[in-house]
Order: C-alpha cells, then structure tokens, then sequence
C-alpha cells in the first residue's frame, strides 16, 4: 500500500514545467561534475539490465520483487537492475582501478514494490558511484571524510542553482553533522526511526546517520540492508531538511563495502550463507576484489530537493495510481 499522499498548504511551484525542465539539467549537468572532482572519479556506462542468478543484482532489503522478463533469442532469463553496487565493484576488478580511483555511472532502475508517495517512484534514477580504498581506509573518519566531500558537492551545486534561479529561497547545510543508529535510538527510544530522523534533521539540517542494517539494543533495526554490499558497522544515509514537506528527505545510501570477513558475519546472521556460491561473493571471500567505498545519490531527489519541489513526479516522468493524480492536479502539483 502505498504512502499517505503529503500536500503542502498554499504549495506553488517556483519554476514553471520549461523553466523546472532546464533546471533539471543543469542541476545534473553541474552536480556530476562536482562529485567527480571531489572523489576522483571517470564515468562509465552501465547496465539496465543483468542475467537472473548471477548474484549480481542487488537484494536492497531482502525482500524486494525484481523485474523479470524473457528474451526472444536469449536463453536465460533477464532482470532489471535495482541497484548497482555489486555490479561497480566487479567493474573497478575488471577495468584496473586503484586505491584512489573510482567511477561513477547514470542509474536506471525499477523498483516494483516501492511505494507510490511524494518522494518515493517505482522508477529510480541515480548516480551510482564506486572508489577503490586501502585497508587503511576502512574506519569511520574515512567514511566521514568522503560524506563531506559529496556534502560539499550538494552546496556547490544549490550555490549554482540559486544564482540561475534566485525565486528558489531555499537554504542547505553544507556540514553533515554525524551521529549512530544507535545514539539516535539512544536520544528518542520511544520514537520510530523515521520519526528520529526527521527530529535531527529538522534541528542539524543535514545529516549523516551511520550504521543501518544490524539490530540495535531496542531489538529493532534502524532500516533494513542486504548483508551482502554494506559493511553494517561503515555504512550509512545521508539526509537533508526539506522545508517544503516538513521532513527528512534522503539523498544518499552509502557506505564501505564488506570484506571477507564482515560478508561473512552478515550473511550468516541473515541465514544466506548459499549466497556464497555466487561468483561476486566468492571474488569477495577469497580476497580477489578490491576493497571500495561506494554509494548511490538520488538524481530525482536532489532535484526535488534543490527546486524546491513537493513531489518527486515534478522531476521525473514515471507511473501514478489515478487517485494521486487527481488530488494533485487538485492541489497545483504538476507531474511530468
């Protein structure tokens, strides 16, 4: 079911469709560019679309539904990408990088169970991006190090954005202010996570909450992750207070990827040791791939982020159930 549609009182758009179309690009035209000097990265292309099985193609929660489909002179069965971080990391193996270097690519996904709401599509666009890291560099300070990095490249970009386009008022924080899963439960242990998030970020402006995907002291987790790309203990999200629906919005899931052996703690504890006999698991577990850091930043989102938009359909050209659809084009909010 999907999420409760949010409509900002008295919401009108800054941009009208032409101008919100031009500041799309430039927005993506300026941001890649930025996040590429700052982390070092070349572009490369990348797949919408992987064989089924090859343990490739990323599980995101665990539970999500892919896209599957059969070819007519394939013999085997194909699935849409919904997310690429195994895929980038066997391409850093495959192409030669070293420590230091890293790639980035245009993220097209479909991601069929997500909810339908003002910040959440079934399509998913991203720039998803990789980078090849010591064993020295797997702590929090370098993890820490490379959120504000992309922090910075966000500032410069809404610096850009707002000279074009002075009617967007909007401000952002460009220091990400740090904090656990668990120091967060620990503040508000009677709230729900998304309920602490948004009571951080409404008070910080820009957030980094690290550590998601094991089970805090509550018994719950803060979010769900697949064992098989995160380290759990040097991951996390990166969100920003978005004034126009009065909540977090995040922007970025990160983090420093398993080695051999946090791959192998996580996958036992989520009972998926059979994963093991994957090719990119083994590459992992035998110590042939590279150590990396990666991540995937919302393109659609820091759009909708930077235009100050109420719904991310006002920057993406997707599918809506016919009820939203109506009661926004009742409330103003134009849909691509």
């Amino acid at each position: 079911m999907s999420r409760e549609l949010i409509i900002p009182e008295g919401y009108k758009s800054a941009l009208t469709l032409r101008e919100t179309q031009h500041a799309i690009k430039y927005i993506k035209d300026v941001f890649q560019q930025a996040l590429s000097f700052f982390l070092t990265l070349d572009r490369v292309t990348a797949p919408l679309i992987v064989q089924k099985g090859s343990g490739i193609n990323d599980d995101l929660n665990g539970v999500e539904r892919k896209v599957e489909f059969s070819t007519k002179e394939i013999d085997k069965e194909a699935e849409v990408v919904q997310s690429l971080a195994k895929w980038k990391r066997l391409a850093l193996y495959r192409y030669g990088y070293n420590a230091g270097e890293g790639i980035y690519t245009d993220m097209n996904a479909i991601r069929r169970d997500d909810d339908a709401d003002n910040i959440h599509s079934i399509f998913v666009d991203q720039w998803d991006w990789e980078k090849v890291i010591g064993e020295g560099d797997r702590n929090l300070e370098y993890l820490k190090t490379i959120v504000s990095f992309i922090a910075k490249a966000i500032a410069f970009t809404k610096r850009k954005v707002s000279l074009r386009y002075p009617q967007l008022k909007g401000h952002i924080c460009e220091t990400p202010f740090f904090i656990t899963s668990q120091e967060l439960e620990d503040m508000y242990p009677d709230k729900t996570a998304k309920e602490r998030e948004n009571i951080i970020t409404k008070e910080h402006g820009t957030v980094f909450v690290m550590q998601i995907g094991g089970k805090l002291k509550s018994g719950e987790k803060h979010d769900g992750r697949a064992p098989d790309y995160d380290d759990w203990s040097l991951n996390g999200d990166l969100l920003y207070w978005n004034d126009v629906l009065g909540s977090a919005l995040e922007i970025s899931s990160m983090g420093i990827r398993v080695n051999a052996q946090s791959l192998k703690n996580q996958l036992e504890i989520c009972d998926a040791m059979d994963r093991s006999r994957f090719e990119y698991h083994r590459l992992i577990l035998d110590g042939t791939l590279p150590l990396t850091i990666g991540g995937g930043i919302g393109q659609s989102r820091l759009c909708m982020l930077l235009l100050e938009k109420a719904h991310i359909g006002e920057v993406q050209a997707s599918v809506w159930f016919d009820e939203m659809m109506k009661k926004c084009a009742e409330s103003g909010i134009i849909l691509l």
